[in-house]
């Protein structure tokens, strides 16, 4: 028996980690199950959902089904079937809050995507989204696009073709209905936060009476060095002590009900409404963490789980992530005490509710869904200009392509532009490129080049922007950095490499318009490239001097399998690949394959000569065994394993 408040309530279930059946609610004790109709205190709802990454119509299917107690399956995803069960679980409750831990837009879903992602913000907007944590992708343009476009709405450059487009009401995109916020996304230059570092929630307590509740956001360590959220004049401070001293700062305002919602997670098990055998950075930071914060809530994992975890002082609180792309809303209720408004531990509880399709969808949010799909159709149907003849990605004995070709043009083309409108987060100046590389057939991740663009003589070689756009590209910037000719000339080397059992495997790199090179094919790896035989605008490279080098953040940072990149220095970011792919098209007017006279073989026809073997980097695919979006599979290619062979998406 314990007593709690004015009532008295009786459990013969103890404390109970975690409960497995859907539907059913974790508890903080048995208290909390046998005090779910206790009006005595001040109920408080927190729904929440994560990394959504812009998929309105549906989950792709790669996260399309979960499982849940005893293997049971669910089919979930998509706003409108979101809409229909938030509009469920809020009704009748007095205060109740909707929020996300990141990663709400920037993904992968083209009429997201292609419309500078107002399309999320709008579904957003219209599910009453009351506030959110910056993730790594909210920083994948700029910090300016996060906070000038994205919440305020203001334009840049061109409405109607770059951003500002006309929503499903007819109305010009005014930005988002809610705030964006993180406390450990700060400006190198000087410290100062990116965005508000927390944010406090009145809550109705009755008789003319408020509460404040808490809520301090976190955004995943490192995420200016991730390949897409890639910006030079950021950087993130720890977790824990931030955590802290935001709740430090929050108990001295008077603030007795503390939640933190952070853009870093877990893995806990396969069933998405409990927790086995937790581990992770927010599962460490969640045991460490002070003891006045009463819940975490995580994402940017793509895992899903529904636990109580004990705090430095041993009370148990809610450890939740609610999946990916519109898998799971979780529900999380505080009782407060409504005298002191400090959270009553023990009737806490949380649940992980399936998105399920099997309910109507809500008509507003399935309006939504429908205008921006048509939208999207439309966009990928303007012309952006001709091409003479098809690029595609058959290799020549050198390893060289029309593809490869083109692609390290746009890089170099790229690397040559100013700086944007929009583009706050660079340290250095946009020095221009002297030459661009592209990994076309990489030793590790992902390739940027998607497909071919094949010549349409229906249309008289019209390229169009959705061909452009799904042609090249998962969402990484071009930056341009200064190296040595030895970084470049040892870069060139690292493209062949022996393989455990002997052989040669062959990583070509395609170089731009400006660059020629040729290797011996009788050399040993790590000695086929004389720096004499590299030509940048007719010149041998010089080893000894610096040159401006355009590349994908992915190649720079390593993750494609050139370290000799690494401590590149004067890094500046340009726009990402898609939408700067699609503009240099535009701009072109008329692009035509070139002549493959690039990379040159020497001494091909002699004995014992090998060019290489090239080995494209397998398909990634989920548990499940469906191929992710190239774009995942990018995110995920970047990151390392854990122990477990778990790989956190980017």
């Amino acid at each position: 028996m314990a007593e709690l408040g004015r009532r008295m309530f009786f459990t013969a279930a103890g404390a109970l980690a975690t409960v497995t059946a859907v539907g059913t609610h974790a508890f903080a004790s048995g208290h909390a199950r046998d005090a779910r109709t206790a009006d005595e205190y001040v109920d408080v709802q927190l729904l929440n959902i994560t990394d959504l990454h812009g998929y309105l119509q549906a989950a792709p299917a790669s996260n399309a089904v979960i499982t849940g107690a005893g293997g049971k399956k669910y089919t979930v995803g998509g706003v409108a079937y979101m809409a229909a069960h938030l509009e469920r679980l809020r009704a009748g409750r007095a205060n109740s809050l909707f929020f996300a831990p990141g990663d709400l837009f920037s993904g992968w879903e083209f009429p997201a995507e292609s419309l500078a992602d107002e399309p999320t913000i709008e579904a957003l907007n219209r599910m009453g989204m009351n506030f959110a944590s910056a993730g790594n992708h909210e920083f994948d343009k700029s910090p300016a696009f996060l906070s000038q476009h994205m919440v305020d709405g203001i334009s840049y450059p061109t409405v109607d073709w770059d951003n500002s487009f006309v929503d499903s009401a007819g109305q010009r995109f005014h930005g988002a209905n809610f705030a964006y916020y993180s406390a450990n996304m700060v400006w190198a230059k000087d410290g100062r936060t990116v965005l508000p570092p927390y944010n406090i929630e009145w809550v109705d307590a009755g008789r003319g009476r408020r509460l404040p509740v808490g809520f301090i956001h976190l955004t995943v360590l490192g995420s200016e060095l991730m390949p897409a959220s890639y910006q030079p004049g950021l950087r993130s401070l720890d977790q824990l002590a931030t955590a802290d001293r935001c709740a430090a700062e929050l108990k001295a305002r008077g603030v007795n009900a503390i939640v933190l919602s952070m853009h870093d997670g877990a893995v806990a098990g396969g069933d998405f409404n409990s927790g086995t055998n937790p581990s992770g950075p927010a599962y460490e930071l969640a045991l460490r963490c002070s003891p006045d914060i009463d819940a975490i809530v995580c994402g940017h994992w793509h895992t899903a789980f529904n636990m109580m975890v004990p705090d430095p002082n041993g009370v148990r609180r809610p450890f939740v992530e609610a999946g990916c792309h519109g898998q799971i809303i979780n529900e999380i209720n505080l009782r407060l005490d409504p005298a002191t408004g400090k959270v009553i531990r023990e009737l806490t509880t949380s649940t992980n509710h399936p998105n399920t399709r099997d309910v109507a969808p809500h008509p507003e949010l399935a309006e939504v869904v429908k205008y921006w799909a048509g939208y999207g159709t439309r966009r990928a149907a303007v012309p952006l200009g001709k091409q003479t003849a098809s690029f595609t990605r058959t290799r020549n004995e050198a390893g060289e392509s029309t593809m490869g070709d083109l692609v390290a043009d746009w890089a170099l083309w790229a690397g040559r532009q100013p700086q944007g409108p929009m583009n706050d987060a660079n340290l250095d100046p946009p020095t221009p490129a002297d030459l661009a590389v592209i990994a076309i057939a990489p030793r590790l991740g992902q390739a940027i080049i998607a497909g071919d663009l094949v010549y349409d003589a229906a249309t008289d070689g019209t390229v169009a922007f959705g061909k452009a756009w799904n042609a090249v590209g998962f969402g990484d910037p071009i930056v341009t950095a200064t190296v040595t000719g030895q970084q470049i000339h040892d870069a060139l080397e690292q493209q062949w490499t022996v393989p455990v059992g002997g052989g040669l495997k062959y990583a070509p790199l395609a170089v731009s318009a400006n660059v020629r090179y040729s290797f011996d094919a009788t050399g040993p790896a790590g000695n086929r490239v004389d720096p004499a035989d590299v030509l940048i605008d007719g010149r041998p490279l010089d080893v000894s001097r610096s040159y401006r080098i355009a590349a994908p953040s992915y190649t720079l940072l390593n993750q494609d399998g050139y370290p000799a990149f690494t401590g590149f220095a004067q890094p500046f970011r340009h726009n990402r690949d898609f939408e700067s792919f699609v503009a240099y098209v535009k701009e072109r007017g008329r692009i035509e394959p070139a002549p493959l006279n690039r990379v040159t073989v020497k001494n091909g026809g002699v004995t014992g000569a090998r060019i290489g073997e090239i080995h494209a980097p397998e398909r990634l695919r989920s548990a499940a065994g469906v191929v992710l979006p190239r774009a995942e599979a990018a995110a995920l290619a970047a990151n390392r394993p854990t122990a477990e062979g778990f790989r956190v998406p980017c």
